[in-house]
C-alpha cells in the first residue's frame, strides 16, 4: 500500500503528464512526433529537410557532414551545424536521437517522469524539464539543440537558446510526423543512412505484424483508451499508437474514432462515460494511469456495459509504455504488444 506521501507525488506527476499531453494535442504535435503512414510516407519523410530549407543543404554525398555547415530550420531560421555534435539536446525527440545511435546530453521530464519505454537506452541520462528552462539548457552545455514545435521557442526563447548553441526547430509539420523528423534529425547529425535503414526496417516489422493480425482477426475494431484523472480519452487515427494500430497494422478504426470532428480533434480527445456505451470496439487497449483514483470509473455500469469489456477484450497497458507516444522505437513496442495480445485472444 503506497503511503499519502506516495499518492500525491504520482497524482502530480499524472496531473502534470496529461497537462504536457493535451497542450502536445493542441498544438499538433506529439509525443515524439507524431505518427504517418508506414505504406506512403517513407518518401515525404525523406524530402522533408529539403521542403524546409532542408537540415541536408550541405550534406556531402556520402552521407556525412563534411564540416560545419548551414541550413535553414523549419522557421527560417539560418543554423550553423556543427560537423560532429557531440553534445545534443533534444527534449521530447529522444526516441530518434536513440534510433540513430546517439544519446542526448538530458532527457524530457515531467514532475517526476520520463519517457519510461527509453528508459534503457537513456540510462543514467539525467532530465531537464519538459519546458526547457535557460538556465537549465545552459548548465548541460549543449553543442546543439533541436527543438520539435515551434510553440517551445516563442516569448523570446529562441534567440536565449540560440546564443547557448546552434538551435533547429524542426517546426509542426515536421514535428507532427516522425518519419520526417526521424530523417530530418539524420540529415543534422550525418546519420542519413542509419535514418532509411531504420525506417526500412520498421515497414518490414509492420507488414510482417500486419499479416499476422490480418489472420487472427481479420476486420475486427479495436479502440485505444487513455485513463488519467477519472477523465478517458480516446486516441484519433493519425498520431501515437492511433496511427500504429490503424495506418501501419491495418486495424479497423472503431465510430467513436472515425466520428471525432475533424476541425477540432487532437490526439488524445477527451471521452464522456455515456459515449463510450455506443462505443463499437471489438477489443479495447486501455492506458491506466489511474490504478487508484480511476477505479469506480472502470466499476461503472455503464463501461461494464461496453461489448469489448463483456466480452473480456479489455488488454490493460501500463501508464510506463510507449502507447501514449510515437516513434521507431515507441511504434515498434507498440506493434510487439498489439500482435501479442490480439493474437491470443478468443
Amino acid at each position: 500500500m503506497r503511503n499519502a506521501r506516495t499518492v500525491r507525488k504520482t497524482g502530480v506527476l499524472l496531473a502534470g503528464l496529461l497537462a504536457v499531453m493535451l497542450v502536445l494535442s493542441a498544438c499538433g504535435g506529439n509525443g515524439n512526433n507524431g505518427g504517418a503512414n508506414a505504406g506512403n510516407q517513407a518518401n515525404t519523410g525523406a524530402n522533408a529537410g529539403q521542403s524546409n530549407g532542408g537540415a541536408n543543404d550541405s550534406a556531402n554525398a556520402g552521407g556525412e557532414p563534411a564540416a560545419e555547415r548551414t541550413v535553414t530550420d523549419g522557421m527560417g531560421h539560418q543554423v550553423t551545424i556543427p560537423a560532429n555534435p557531440q553534445r545534443i539536446l533534444a527534449s521530447y525527440l529522444e526516441d530518434p536521437v536513440v534510433t540513430l545511435g546517439k544519446k542526448p546530453v538530458a532527457q524530457w521530464s515531467v514532475a517526476n517522469g520520463i519517457q519510461d519505454y527509453l528508459a534503457p537506452q537513456l540510462k543514467d541520462v539525467p532530465t531537464i524539464a519538459y519546458d526547457l528552462p535557460v538556465e537549465s539548457v545552459l548548465s548541460f552545455s549543449p553543442d546543439l539543440i533541436i527543438i520539435g514545435s515551434e510553440s517551445s521557442v516563442q516569448k523570446g526563447l529562441y534567440e536565449q537558446y540560440a546564443k547557448i548553441a546552434p538551435t533547429y526547430v524542426l517546426g509542426d509539420k515536421v514535428n507532427k510526423d516522425w518519419r520526417a523528423a526521424l530523417t530530418t534529425i539524420g540529415d543534422l547529425l550525418g546519420k542519413q543512412d542509419e535514418a532509411a535503414k531504420a525506417l526500412q526496417n520498421y515497414d518490414a516489422k509492420a507488414a510482417d505484424a500486419k499479416a499476422k493480425l490480418s489472420a487472427a482477426i481479420g476486420g475486427k475494431t479495436a479502440a485505444v483508451l487513455w485513463l488519467v484523472s477519472k477523465n478517458f480519452y480516446l486516441v484519433d487515427e493519425t498520431q501515437s499508437s492511433g496511427a500504429v494500430l490503424y495506418k501501419d497494422l491495418g486495424l479497423t478504426p472503431p465510430n467513436l474514432v472515425s466520428d471525432l470532428p475533424e476541425g477540432s480533434k487532437a490526439v488524445w480527445n477527451p471521452i464522456s462515460l455515456e459515449k463510450l456505451a455506443t462505443l463499437n470496439a471489438d477489443y479495447v487497449f486501455l492506458v491506466n494511469s489511474d490504478k487508484n483514483a480511476g477505479e469506480d470509473s472502470l466499476k461503472d455500469p455503464v463501461w461494464q456495459g461496453i461489448p469489448a469489456v463483456k466480452n473480456g477484450h479489455v488488454f490493460e497497458i501500463p501508464s510506463t509504455s510507449s502507447w501514449l507516444y510515437s516513434g521507431k522505437i515507441a511504434g515498434e513496442q507498440i506493434m510487439d504488444e498489439a500482435v501479442k495480445d490480439l493474437t491470443q485472444s478468443k
